[in-house]
């Protein structure tokens, strides 16, 4: 039986718990036990968000520190504030892209420079894949594809359950009908991107 804890960490508004429900989903589809959670505080507001997607029989819905197979890092900071999730050798996903909130809008905090987020992401693990998740999004004219973006490098991955084909079906299946199109084009601009940096797909 295929096992894989994947730890998911953003901010309100990117669409995170959005992506968990879609890989619970397509683990379902695929007949593999799957437990999913979250934890999210002020996300309307562009709080923490933190989710949780377990493959292959897992009771409990939470990740301890050191088990996630696999750290989605939405956003960067994100991804660097749940770094002790990742067991060792584990993968990192992570986008490039910062959303900043507004103590650092405002001058009263500072953000760490993103060559700093990479270093501490590589000191953990030699599996880093870095992506301008937003700047791809863009290319669909919607931002909100970034999740869908972030999560077809995921099925990239020689870890993971899903390939692109069932990211695809998922889209298809899963998601209302108005949204489908916005969100294949976000996988094809991912797999495009992809393809020009000679990442597998």
């Amino acid at each position: 039986m295929f096992k894989s804890r994947i730890f998911l960490a953003g901010v309100g508004g990117q669409g995170t718990l959005t992506a968990t429900n879609l890989l619970g989903l397509m683990a379902v589809e695929k007949g593999v036990p799957v437990v999913c959670g979250e934890v999210h505080g002020m996300a309307q507001r562009g709080g923490s968000v933190e989710s949780y997607v377990l493959l292959g029989g897992y009771r409990s819905p939470k990740i301890d520190i050191g088990e996630a197979d696999v750290l989605l890092g939405f956003e960067p900071l994100e991804g660097l504030r749940y770094l002790q999730y990742l067991k060792k050798d584990g993968w990192i996903v992570l986008s490039q892209d910062p959303i900043y909130p507004p103590e650092v809008s405002l001058g009263k905090r500072d953000y760490p420079d993103i060559s700093y987020i990479e270093k501490r992401c590589k000191e953990c693990t030699k599996n880093v894949l870095l992506i301008p998740a937003l700047k791809l999004a863009k290319k669909t004219k919607s931002v909100q594809t970034g999740n869908i973006i972030m999560l077809a490098f995921y099925c990239m991955l020689p870890v993971s359950l899903f390939k692109v084909d069932d990211l695809i079906k998922g889209i298809k299946r899963f998601m209302p009908e108005k949204i489908q199109d916005v969100n294949l084009k976000a996988v094809d601009v991912a797999v495009e991107y992809a393809k020009e940096k000679g990442l597998e797909v």
